[in-house]
């Protein structure tokens, strides 16, 4: 049975965590939570109503209920539903466990067997797309192309269809140390069958995929997966890898794109702009500032952008700073539309919550946050490879690929 104390108790402490944290932290925000309570008629602390609603409801409830409370979920719960009240869609709330394992892959160290994967609606697998480098995966033999069709070997597997995707993925992961058993279908027709029994390690992510354009050799097309710690290295090596293979002009995909670390970002662009500004922020008074720069060192190579509605934040920035300074044409659909910054603060027990403190501001144009990029030159993907994953469209099929190709020559 697990240790149950007051609910009243719980939220008391931490609702009280956050609004002592939130004293210097929130001033930077549209609106502080404690003064939208403090607003109410007859300047009543809504805060303490609060507390004290919640206090009756577990005395109440305690008293009747006839199980046992899961007080570390409630505990979630409280957190996640104190920040969705402040409007700030972006706020979340993360254990200690998930703000450390959220950084590690931030940083490029994840922990699992390494593979990247997707849905074979097809034939109701998990397809392997591929294998990370130095990591579990990758040693033990796992392809490209491999066919999970088990979760498990032996007599004690289940098979993909009927677990579904999530469940099946679920299964799949877990931390370093345990183990991950699966089962692969590989060969030309899938007719070959292939057990493997891996302890799961860390691993560095791969999040920048590079090839010579399928067409025409000599254009590179470089896909930008997110942007994590490891990116501007692997970005700066794709590049010099294609120039050698002869490539003479870039495309570089940002295309489902989610965007991902300031820093990371801000490296990338610094190694293709010349000197000046990178990113401007606006904070809550209205006042914008410079906060990254570039040098004068830079690429001096044709390159065209291509963005869908998948394509977000950090990605949107690298987009609308290629476009302040010319240096790309930007082709594909109006981007997501996310241009505000998070911003993480630590409580007193390791946890930790992010808010919106700040309004992201490209090079030189207006904020996008709302509102999207428009490329320059607008392209749906073709309607025949709408339900197709975009790892599995082929340069070949690829209408948007062909369209920045095309301005490319131009």
């Amino acid at each position: 049975m697990k240790n149950k104390i007051s609910v009243g108790t719980l939220v008391f402490s931490l609702l009280l965590a956050i609004l002592l944290t939130s004293m210097t932290t929130f001033v930077v925000t549209r609106e502080s939570f404690v003064a939208q309570y403090r607003s109410e008629a007859n300047g009543s602390d809504k805060s303490n109503e609060i507390l004290s609603k919640l206090a009756e409801l577990d005395k109440k409830f305690s008293s009747v209920y006839i199980g046992d409370t899961d007080y570390d979920t409630a505990e979630k719960c409280i957190m996640l539903a104190y920040l969705a009240g402040s409007g700030d869609k972006y706020a979340y709330y993360y254990t200690t466990e998930e703000y450390n394992e959220m950084v590690n892959a931030s940083n490029g160290n994840s922990q699992g067997v390494g593979i990247n994967v997707i849905y074979n609606a097809e034939l109701a697998v998990i397809e392997v797309i591929s294998v990370m480098p130095d990591s579990p995966a990758l040693e033990a033999g796992v392809e490209t192309g491999d066919l999970i069709a088990y979760v498990g070997i032996g007599e004690n597997r289940e098979s993909v269809a009927e677990l579904g995707y999530d469940a099946a993925l679920s299964k799949l992961q877990g931390e370093a140390g345990t183990m991950a058993e699966f089962t692969v279908l590989r060969g030309e027709d899938y007719s070959e069958e292939v057990e493997f029994s891996i302890e799961r390690g860390y691993f560095s992510d791969k999040s920048v995929y590079s090839h010579l354009y399928e067409p025409d050799k000599s254009v590179g097309v470089i896909k930008i997966t997110s942007f994590a710690g490891v990116t501007p290295d692997q970005f700066k090596n794709a590049v010099e890898e294609l120039e050698a293979q002869g490539a003479t002009s870039l495309i570089i995909d940002l295309r489902y794109n989610p965007g991902g670390d300031r820093d990371s970002i801000c490296d990338v662009l610094d190694y293709i702009l010349p000197e000046g500004p990178l990113l401007r922020v606006q904070k809550a008074d209205g006042e914008i500032t410079v906060i990254n720069e570039s040098d004068a060192d830079c690429i001096d190579i044709p390159m065209a952008v291509v963005v869908n509605s998948g394509t977000a934040s950090a990605a949107e920035l690298f987009t609308a700073a290629m476009r302040d300074y010319d240096r790309a044409v930007i082709v594909g659909e109006t981007t997501y539309g996310k241009g505000c910054m998070q911003t993480f603060y630590p409580l007193s027990d390791g946890s930790y919550f992010k808010v919106t403190t700040a309004m992201y501001c490209p090079p030189y144009s207006d904020n996008y946050d709302g509102v999207g990029i428009v490329p320059d030159v607008e392209v749906a993907l073709d309607e025949s490879l709408a339900g197709k994953n975009i790892f599995k469209i082929t340069d070949g099929e690829d209408n948007q690929l062909a369209a920045a190709y095309k301005q490319l020559k131009k």
